[in-house]
């Protein structure tokens, strides 16, 4: 059991499972706001030695320095890998500290998002940012049908993506760090970045927090009358080449402020941001809250081993 337990901000459990936490440790502190800076977060966890954190607030070595209890940082939301993670992850592990985080509990909202704006451009259902209404993207309603659909990143998420415009009739093609098999298996044609930005017509991409891959050459080779979609927690291009892309025929997606990356573009005419996370689902607050304790458990078993 630990002695003491810290949420530093507000962790997106079900209520179950933030009352099982007193379970794990003889006293726990829950935070119902986000610290404004190192400092604050450093003296929110204090002589804790069991740390709890969301994505939206960093802790660095900055903070933990300060800290020096600490044995256990229980990420409650996706970990990947340790550059994309909100915790500075080499250092917490070069202080003995185990840091585990959780995988797959949001991307089911992911795919239901892109299908839905995607269906919405195609027939030109609702009305976009500025209030006018929509226009089917060719000027007549459309099915995703025959569309030619490149998806970025084809982990859990880009693959569940895929499957789903795959099961509404599109063409898949990818781009990932190497083929995969089963992708193949699946009829999914694996392709260089730019030649995949030339030939869809919609583009998702599935990258993980802070993965840049589109430079001004990648939008250059994707031309216009494109389709855009961003499912990470970071935009997935460069600022300045994408502004010059946006204001042409082209229209772009996401979710939230974070992943559009500037708050200069929300009014814009072709661009759409619903400001809220589609990850945040009911099921998704389950799973999330099942896997965050499944760590907890497997960290204090391994300390009786």
């Amino acid at each position: 059991m630990f002695k003491k337990l810290v949420a530093v901000e507000p962790l997106n459990l079900i209520p179950s499972a933030e009352r099982a936490l007193f379970d794990y440790a003889q006293e726990v502190v829950m935070y119902d706001n986000m610290p404004e800076s190192a400092d604050e977060m450093a003296k929110r966890i204090g002589d804790a030695d069991a740390v709890l954190i969301s994505y939206t607030s960093r802790l660095g070595k900055e903070a933990l320095e300060h800290c020096p209890n600490v044995k256990y940082i229980g990420m409650c939301c996706s970990l990947y890998t340790p550059e994309s993670a909100n915790v500075d992850i080499l250092y917490a592990n070069s202080r003995g500290i185990t840091v585990l985080g959780v995988r797959d509990y949001g991307d089911e909202g992911v795919v239901e998002y892109v299908v839905s704006e995607l269906v919405r451009c195609l027939h030109g259902f609702g009305t976009k940012n500025n209030g006018t209404l929509r226009e089917p993207w060719d000027g007549i309603p459309r099915e995703i049908t025959g569309i030619k659909a490149g998806i970025v990143g084809l982990g859990k998420s880009g693959g569940m993506v895929a499957d789903a415009l795959k099961f509404f009739g599109a063409e898949i093609s990818y781009f990932a760090r190497s083929e995969k098999e089963e992708a193949k298996q699946k009829g999914y044609r694996f392709l260089p970045l730019k030649q995949l930005l030339k030939e869809s017509e919609v583009i998702v991409t599935c990258l993980n927090r802070n993965t840049v891959l589109m430079h001004e050459e990648e939008f250059a080779e994707m031309g216009d009358r494109k389709i855009l979609f961003n499912t990470g927690l970071s935009p997935a291009w460069d600022e300045e080449p994408f502004a010059k892309w946006i204001d042409k025929d082209n229209v772009v997606y996401c979710d939230t402020l974070i992943a559009l990356g500037n708050d200069k573009f929300l009014k814009h005419p072709n661009v759409n941001c619903m400001g809220v996370s589609v990850g945040r689902t009911r099921q998704a607050f389950d799973r999330l809250s099942e896997k965050v304790l499944a760590n907890i458990e497997a960290f204090m078993k391994s300390q009786q081993n």
